[in-house]
């Protein structure tokens, strides 16, 4: 049997941070475009999002932000350094999480707790609470947490995982809901190497990363009046450190709004003007389908007509 007839086709094959369980597997269940297709669980997000790049799959869904511990570094900084992927989709997942062991294990018998860092940050509230003396040990994904209760070495006592782990393994939950916030969720992407963009819906977000062309006073000030002078809303804006540059940032931006608003489409000019390094990650629809509120000023009905009046002048 060749190798065309065992792998499936790359235009059917989403990447995903796996193994099969995970809150990532969950948020491509909420995808239209992942429907029908072959879910390829990978080891991280780099590898997920170089599946992508490399043309192994069609896209990759990879989390971005949590609620509760802020923006996913990892995703973060590989979106940065990575080049030709878009953003096609954003979806949020709640998030809960229960402690598991192996079968006949007691709350007294827990020293060691294997998790996923970002699950492990979200219930550390609750493990001093409950497991005030327990050691921690890292795992690479919340379902990986539980196999490590089951691997020869036995590091693990417990493991913090999703509500549905017992669906992969045969453990029993000493406790649910362990996470510290009721309204814990993680927001996720759906990346691809489509240059086409999602049509407006009017409840729009588009991603970008701005790099500071240098090191001055105001000059984050600078590059935020290209937005405010523009009446845009950003929704998320982080700062992550340039490894190749110490003591440089670049800035990982949400804004609300789509490249073919007329107001985002000039800051973008404005903004490119000032930065010569601006990624474009995408225009797509926000996953809370909430309208934009636009101050009539910004709309693209007074754009067109400041461009007419202008236009005018010239004549």
């Amino acid at each position: 049997m060749t190798d065309s007839e065992t792998l499936p086709d790359a235009s059917q094959t989403v990447s995903f941070l796996g193994p099969a369980g995970t809150f990532t597997e969950a948020a491509l269940k909420l995808a239209p475009e992942a429907k029908g297709k072959h879910w390829k669980p990978v080891a991280n997000v780099l590898e997920a999002l170089m599946d992508v790049q490399q043309g192994r799959s069609f896209a990759a869904m990879v989390a971005i932000e949590n609620s509760v511990e802020g923006g996913v570094t990892a995703s973060q900084d590989a979106l940065s350094t990575m080049d030709g992927l878009r953003i096609i989709g954003e979806y949020i997942v709640p998030i809960r999480f229960v402690l598991a062991t192996r079968p006949g294990t007691t709350m007294r018998d827990v020293q060691t707790v294997a998790a996923h860092p970002v699950a492990y940050g979200q219930c550390r509230r609750w493990l001093h609470q409950a497991l005030p003396e327990h050691l921690y040990v890292q795992a690479s994904s919340n379902v990986a947490s539980a196999r490590q209760l089951f691997e020869e070495d036995g590091l693990a006592d417990a493991a913090i995982a999703p509500p549905t782990i017992q669906d992969h393994f045969d453990v029993d939950i000493l406790a649910e809901d362990i996470q510290d916030s009721s309204i814990a969720r993680t927001r996720f992407l759906l990346v691809t190497t489509r240059t086409d963009l999602p049509s407006r819906t009017g409840t729009d977000k588009t991603s970008l990363i701005v790099t500071l062309p240098d090191e001055r006073p105001g000059g984050l000030l600078s590059m935020l009046e290209q937005f405010a002078a523009r009446g845009i809303n950003l929704s998320m804006i982080t700062s992550r450190p340039i490894p190749e540059s110490p003591g440089r940032y670049r800035f990982v931006i949400d804004l609300d709004g789509h490249l073919e608003d007329a107001r985002v489409a000039d800051a973008l000019l404005g903004l490119r003007r000032y930065s010569p390094s601006v990624k474009f990650l995408g225009s797509y629809p926000r996953a809370v389908p909430s309208p934009v509120a636009v101050d009539p000023a910004y709309s693209d009905e007074n754009y067109a007509e400041a461009r007419g009046w202008l236009d005018g002048l010239v004549r």
